[in-house]
């Protein structure tokens, strides 16, 4: 099989290795193949794919979708991130608690965030290119976060960076505190909350 699929230790979230072939010239591997991904059970349909720059030191996130809930497959195309997902499924043994991977564009491994799950990344390199596949639309009006730095979810963006001077967009700085008490998703992935 071209993939290796590890399993994260929150249900759901796997951190995927493509086979890689090189020689001299350069590199040939699959990003995404359907049959293998069903083969390991993931059975999710990608409808979008996105792409982002972003120089040393941009934080995106903790975002997520409500109504229209996006289950993504994450990767740096070039550069290294610290990519992680908040589980925000009531109902979940680890709502509440996040999971960070190191994604390397040398490395070439992925993330699988399914729905249900905030999502966020800290770029590491000088510039990093970063890749998604959405199983949802983007829908602009549907947009919701949590506060990058909310300490009862207490991200440690720092682990995986030498430095850590983060710079979120405005909007990021806006998001609200995570709420214990809050609904957000089931244990499908489907919104609960308001």
């Amino acid at each position: 099989m071209p993939f290796q699929f590890t399993k994260c230790p929150i249900e759901g979230l796997y951190e995927i290795q493509p086979k890689v072939f090189g020689d001299s010239r350069g590199y040939f591997l699959e990003s995404y193949s359907e049959r293998d991904f069903f083969d390991a059970g993931l059975t999710m349909r990608f409808v979008q794919d996105n792409q982002s720059s972003s120089f040393r030191g941009v934080l995106r996130g903790l975002h997520f979708q409500k109504r229209h809930p996006q289950g993504k497959l994450v990767r740096a195309v070039s550069g290294t991130v610290y990519d992680v997902a908040v589980d925000l499924r009531c109902g979940s043994p680890t709502f509440g608690s996040w999971h960070g991977v190191l994604l390397d564009g040398r490395k070439h491994n992925q993330f699988y965030i399914p729905q249900g799950f905030a999502h966020g990344f800290y770029v590491l390199s000088e510039t990093a290119v970063f890749a998604y596949k959405c199983t949802d639309f983007y829908h602009p009006e549907d947009e919701g976060g949590l506060m990058w730095n909310d300490p009862a979810i207490a991200v440690d963006w720092a682990s995986a960076a030498n430095e850590f001077f983060p710079q979120p967009s405005e909007k990021d700085t806006k998001h609200p505190p995570f709420s214990p008490e809050a609904r957000y998703f089931d244990m499908s992935g489907k919104w609960i909350g308001d």
